[in-house]
């Protein structure tokens, strides 16, 4: 029962586990050099938070934009290097329903996203020694927000027909929201125009409902960042359902 699930759930995860030294290993070193340089260049800031010193604060944004952004790249380039190389075919020819095809895609997008932020957080551990608050909070914001860049990965793979334009959905869309969602400051310290833009990112939710969970303080209440985290997650996934069952850009 269900064997064609997990064959291709194994297959995914597979995929990044056996190239870890690019896929673990390489972000954890990228989030490391982020945190070294901002946390020297402003290490004369002030507490964001009573008790939290900048060099804290910018622990779990850096943690969770390489969560986000590695879930994005597993969904996404394995369906757009299926497409490339023409092996799509066989995944559809196999007696998968479109459920089992998106679980599979999306749970393993979601282990690599965990498990990268996992691996910032121990290694962060020797620089900067920190328990979280909310333990479950984070659990739950990491999950839910892997969950919606992955199926965003996983939308993008679909719609692609070639890498360049996957390279211009991850340039134009997906950086720019993770660099702009408060992982490198707070959004209380924007104008009040910028602060309402900023509302208006949806990964402003992840990122600040993730900290809260560090610190216990956010710039936005932790029920309205889950409720905004949920409700895209659920809406990205009946999105990327509905492509799946109609196989559009993917049978042809």
């Amino acid at each position: 029962m269900m064997l064609g699930f997990r064959t291709l759930l194994g297959k995914e995860v597979l995929r990044f586990w056996k190239v870890s030294f690019q896929t673990l290993l390489a972000p954890v070193v990228s989030t490391l050099l982020y945190l070294l340089v901002f946390a020297q260049v402003m290490s004369a800031r002030s507490e964001v938070w009573p008790g939290v010193s900048y060099r804290e604060f910018l622990v779990p944004g850096l943690a969770m934009m390489a969560m986000l952004q590695n879930a994005f790249a597993n969904s996404s380039s394995s369906l757009i290097q299926s497409k490339v190389s023409g092996n799509l075919v066989f995944m559809l020819l196999a007696p998968l329903s479109p459920l089992e095809i998106f679980a599979a895609y999306a749970l393993a997008a979601m282990a690599r996203g965990m498990a990268v932020g996992l691996a910032v957080w121990l290694v962060t551990l020797f620089f900067f020694p920190h328990v979280p608050a909310h333990p479950l909070e984070v659990l739950l914001f990491g999950l839910l927000g892997t969950l919606l860049t992955g199926v965003l990965g996983m939308l993008a793979g679909i719609w692609a027909e070639k890498f360049d334009q996957m390279a211009a959905f991850q340039n134009f869309l997906i950086m720019p929201l993770t660099f702009l969602a408060g992982v490198f400051y707070s959004i209380r310290a924007l104008p009040p125009f910028w602060q309402s833009v900023s509302r208006f990112n949806p990964f402003l939710y992840m990122i600040d409902g993730f900290r809260h969970g560090f610190f216990g303080y956010s710039d936005v209440a932790p029920l309205e960042s889950l409720a905004i985290v949920a409700g895209s997650a659920i809406a990205l996934s009946c999105s990327a359902l509905v492509l799946l069952s109609r196989g559009w850009r993917l049978r042809h």
